[in-house]
């Protein structure tokens, strides 16, 4: 069987090592870097860095390589885009590319009626928005998102996003008028509650929350994803969803469906709020959406993306020509190819090979996943289930430096996540499988000795 992982230097190699130096005397330490090395070349799902070394990716950009490195479609769309015009700023002179964009996009989001798109450059510029419109719209100023929530790095987005560290420590005070529920976590429920029980306690807990923390005739919106991201794929039930959006209706309140990493055929289906039978108000979109290239979505109902007047909505390089090509060119690919069926494939050979090594090593205390957003928890012991940091940590370290780019996620840094391009063949998952199970095992059979 032929092999797709071809390491001809240690990692770092040689010529890495130089560039690390370089960035260590040249960019802070604050952007954090997972696999030690520097890419030259990325096909699909495998990346080749400076030194030679091939790896197979099941890190995606972090969600952002559904439709996998340079794909050919994108790649000669770009080119032509780049012959005619780079950039002109839709405020000054438009582009049909945007134009074009917001129609696709309208067209496949969840719901029939009249809906209106505008674009950013990332996933956290784009809640910014939504927020802002969501304000704009309502008339109130409340928002509410969700314990365990990654929404971004810019200060409302960071204000309404859950894990401290390394995100929200020492960068205060935070934007006011922003508070956070309680998010189903069915694996660490009580033993004697069911999962409904915890759905049903949650949504209880939002009356004493309009009476204890703020008026539900003041909240402009309530923000979810839909699985929940760096906060370790958590994935709520339809009752839990559809619990959530039936409150909102109630009072009023917009629902935001934050898709930028769960959205563009990640799930299984196109965004992952359609498994939930839910209509969002408003939608994020981002990551996925045009192979890499720095692209975000707003989209929602058309009378609420009306609320703000001109020029109160936007930025100079917001849906920049080359994002839009190449996110139309992404939307052909996944539906072309019908990436959302390939997606569950993946998810699912992805359990059926963990759940045999989950009987055989306790610290595997769980698996989830919904299409390809798998996720595997590590625990010190299957009883107490207490985060096993450390594990999950060496794993991702030793895996990356045996070929396979992986990241950690979690509120307590103790889940492996999945994101690999859904182009990856099942020879190259199966082989990037087989150094992870590898991996683990010599970990864990190391600490028993």
């Amino acid at each position: 069987m032929k092999k797709f992982i071809d390491l001809k230097t240690e990692i770092p190699g040689p010529k890495a090592k130089v560039l690390l130096e370089r960035r260590y005397e040249n960019v802070p330490r604050g952007p954090f870097n997972t696999a030690l090395t520097f890419v030259k070349e990325g096909r699909g799902a495998l990346l080749t860095d400076v030194d030679g070394n091939t790896f197979i990716d099941f890190a995606g950009a972090i969600g952002t390589m559904n439709v996998g490195h340079c794909p050919k479609q994108v790649v000669d769309a770009l080119k032509h885009q780049i012959s005619d015009y780079l950039h002109t700023s839709f405020h000054v002179m438009m582009y049909e590319p945007y134009i074009t964009l917001a129609e696709k996009i309208n067209s496949i989001t969840p719901g029939t009626h009249d809906k209106k798109t505008f674009f950013l450059n990332s996933g956290a510029e784009a809640v910014e928005n939504a927020i802002k419109i969501a304000r704009k719209f309502t008339k109130r100023r409340g928002i509410i998102s969700f314990e365990r929530g990654y929404h971004g790095r810019t200060y409302m987005a960071m204000s309404i996003t859950s894990k401290v560290k390394p995100y929200k420590n020492g960068f205060g005070p935070f934007a006011t008028d922003t508070y956070k529920m309680p998010y189903p976590y069915y694996y660490r429920k009580p033993s004697a509650m069911t999962n409904d029980d915890v759905d049903d306690l949650i949504l209880s807990q939002f009356k004493d929350f309009f009476l204890r923390e703020v008026s539900a005739e003041d909240v402009a919106a309530v923000i979810m994803e839909p699985v929940q991201g760096e906060g370790g794929f958590i994935v709520p039930s339809v009752r839990f969803v559809q619990g959530v959006k039936k409150l909102c209706e109630k009072y009023g309140i917009l629902f935001i469906a934050d898709e930028v990493q769960t959205g563009f055929g990640r799930t299984g289906k196109m965004f992952a709020i359609e498994h939930y039978d839910v209509i969002p108000d408003l939608m994020t979109l981002s990551k996925s959406i045009a192979a890499g290239l720095p692209i975000s979505a707003v989209t929602g109902r058309a009378e609420i993306m009306d609320a703000p007047y001109s020029g109160e909505i936007g930025g100079t390089y917001g849906g920049s020509p080359l994002g839009c090509v190449a996110a139309l060119n992404v939307i052909d690919m996944i539906e072309k190819e019908k990436l959302y069926d390939r997606a569950q494939s993946i998810g699912e050979q992805i359990v059926n090979r963990f759940s045999i090594l989950k009987k055989a090593i306790p610290q595997i205390g769980d698996i989830r996943t919904l299409g390809a957003m798998t996720a595997i928890e590590f625990v010190k012991d299957p009883y107490t289930k207490e985060p096993n940091k450390e594990l999950v940590g060496r794993i991702v370290q030793e895996t990356n430096k045996r070929g396979v780019v992986i990241l950690g996620a979690g509120l307590y840094s103790n889940v492996l996540r999945f994101l690999c391009p859904l182009v990856i063949t099942d020879e190259q998952l199966h082989e990037g499988l087989e150094v992870i199970e590898e991996v683990i095992d010599e970990i864990i059979n190391r600490e028993v000795e």
